[in-house]
């Protein structure tokens, strides 16, 4: 009997125990499942801070190849701003130059005809050797100047040349042949140039000599005497003979002595 009465209050006393649990299974459902959705939305949560974390990463990519592109941008533009401001400041200076070529033009042209007038003023008061030849050179200038094809330049050039050929004369001797113009007696004969100093001719058969003579512009014809002595100066000037000393008469202020 006390074995009886020991399990039939050992099966109250379990259901007792049970009876709670089974009273409590509602809110103990419901913790389950608050539970179970917090869980979910942790995991939620933390795929969207990972895909957050992703488009940061990717966005931090980007802005970093952004920043790197404006730099580029950045220093490119800079130096094509340098470029731009070498070539304004380079169309400036040319802009300048083309003003001072046109003032450089308006002065010199007349400088220059001036220059081809003096020359022949030079000429015609000169000793009368290669006469033709130098007289040619002027009127070459002289149309030169009215060339609208010709560049100032080579303009300034040629006269510049034509002085340079002057020069020369004053430096050298030659001889050539040429018409000898006396009155109404034109013959070929030789000239004997000896600088600027003297002008000499000598017929072609070697019997005849003259000297130009600056005071009186006249020819003056030589005695025999020095018919050799111009011989053998044109000789020299042609190369046909070593130089060598001269006995010739020369124009001095007064007339040839």
């Amino acid at each position: 009997m006390h074995s009886k009465l020991m399990r039939k209050w050992g099966w109250r006393l379990s259901l007792l125990m049970i009876l709670p649990l089974i009273v409590n299974a509602g809110p103990l459902d419901e913790a389950i499942d608050t539970q179970v959705k917090t869980d979910v939305a942790a995991q939620k949560s933390q795929e969207n801070i990972d895909n957050l974390d992703d488009s940061t990463t990717e966005m931090l990519a980007e802005y970093r190849d952004v920043l790197r592109q404006t730099q580029s941008l950045r220093a490119y533009n800079d130096q094509l701003q340098n470029l731009v401001n070498s070539q304004q400041t380079e169309l400036n200076s040319i802009s300048q130059q083309l003003k001072n070529i046109e003032t450089t033009q308006r002065d010199i042209v007349p400088l220059m005809l001036k220059m081809i007038e003096v020359l022949e003023q030079f000429i015609s008061l000169d000793v009368p050797f290669l006469q033709e030849e130098r007289n040619n050179r002027i009127v070459a200038l002289k149309t030169m100047m009215g060339r609208a094809d010709v560049a100032l330049s080579e303009k300034y050039r040629r006269i510049m040349e034509a002085y340079q050929v002057e020069t020369e004369y004053g430096r050298t001797i030659e001889a050539y042949q040429a018409e000898l113009g006396q009155k109404d007696d034109d013959r070929t004969v030789d000239f004997l140039r000896i600088g600027r100093v003297s002008l000499y001719y000598l017929s072609l058969d070697g019997l005849e000599a003259g000297v130009w003579d600056q005071q009186t512009q006249q020819w003056k014809t030589l005695p025999d005497s020095y018919l050799q002595s111009i011989m053998d100066g044109l000789k020299v000037a042609r190369k046909q003979l070593p130089p060598d000393l001269l006995v010739l008469p020369v124009n001095k202020t007064g007339g040839v002595q």
